[in-house]
């Protein structure tokens, strides 16, 4: 009986035998689709993410953590909020704010600005031609000193320091400087005829942060101006809060390496190749606000070849009156002409 019983159980189990061997197969079937999804699912997510990244942050392939890709993502953002906050500051500006602490400065000294800052564009070894500027419009000594106090009147010869920083050329600036006191030195600029627009918008920059004038200009070194017509004709600009006069021409964009005027981003210009309107080089002048507007977004404004053209490009998308003043064209000298090339 006990044998008989016992053969049984054996057989019994020999039935539920199979059937467990198929159930657990089943479950470890399961389990390794339920492992294999998961990871198929976490190696998408990475290389989503990964795309993510690469999208981003523009760095390729490169390995970047989470952690530094969020700073560099927040980097970003801060830049665009001061951005937005700069030119919102600059807006407002134009339109008459003034912070407290600027209107107690005000309220300190209450004496007026300057009507007109006039930037004279120098270079190494050109003595003559400043002596001869001296002599002939823009005085020295105490009579420059009158035409500032009496007529409002601020002109300087702007130029750069050399490449070679403290070499004869800068100790010959220095020691004419010493006796004239006529220049408006830019020492973090180096003196060079191909960062010219780069030194114009030094100058826009510098001379709004130092002196708080009605209208700023700037001339070349050969020109002679009639200081009484210039004046004449910026009276009637006095309104304008955002002015820009001068000669306006356009002219052909050349996109051949070695020609005189080359333009390295002669494609932005279109099929047409023709620049935009903008004032000529020799002399031209803005207002207040343009000059601060300038001074506020100096490392945005891009410059190109030529410096009459990077001055022109900063204005073409502003709210600024561009005036044509044909009195401003230098070339030749006529009546009530304001200036005169040499």
């Amino acid at each position: 009986m006990q044998s008989r019983g016992s053969n049984a159980r054996f057989s019994g189990m020999g039935v539920r035998s199979p059937i467990s061997s198929l159930m657990l197969a089943m479950f470890a079937t399961m389990a390794s689709f339920y492992v294999a999804g998961r990871l198929w699912q976490d190696a998408q997510n990475r290389v989503y993410l990964t795309k993510e990244l690469d999208r981003i942050t523009g760095q390729g392939h490169n390995a970047i953590s989470v952690a530094d890709t969020l700073k560099i993502i927040e980097c970003r953002e801060q830049r665009k909020k001061l951005s937005a906050l700069e030119m919102e500051l600059a807006t407002a500006r134009q339109e008459g704010f003034v912070s407290k602490q600027s209107s107690d400065m005000k309220k300190k000294t209450p004496e007026k600005g300057p009507s007109i800052v006039i930037g004279i564009f120098t270079s190494f070894g050109r003595k003559n031609d400043r002596d001869a500027i001296r002599k002939a419009w823009m005085s020295t000594g105490a009579a420059l000193k009158r035409m500032e106090e009496e007529k409002g009147i601020v002109a300087r010869f702007i130029i750069g320091r050399s490449a070679n920083r403290g070499d004869s050329l800068d100790r010959s600036i220095d020691s004419e400087n010493s006796q004239t006191s006529d220049f408006f030195i830019l020492e973090n600029h180096v003196e060079a005829p191909e960062e010219l627009p780069k030194k114009t918008k030094l100058f826009f920059a510098h001379a709004a942060d130092s002196w708080t004038a009605d209208f700023y200009a700037k001339v070349n070194d050969n020109v002679f101006v009639n200081l009484d017509s210039l004046g004449n004709s910026l009276a009637s600009y006095s309104s304008v809060p955002r002015v820009y006069i001068g000669c306006m021409k356009s002219g052909e964009v050349f996109s051949e390496q070695g020609h005189k005027w080359y333009e390295p981003d002669w494609w932005k210009f279109g099929d047409g190749k023709t620049y935009f309107r903008h004032a000529s080089t020799e002399l031209f002048v803005i207002s207040q606000a343009m000059a601060r507007y300038i001074s506020i977004n100096r490392s945005l404004l891009r410059t190109y070849a030529h410096d009459d053209v990077s001055v022109g490009s900063w204005f073409i998308g502003a709210d600024v009156k561009h005036v044509d003043d044909r009195k401003f064209c230098c070339s030749s000298w006529s009546s009530g002409a304001i200036c005169s090339g040499v």
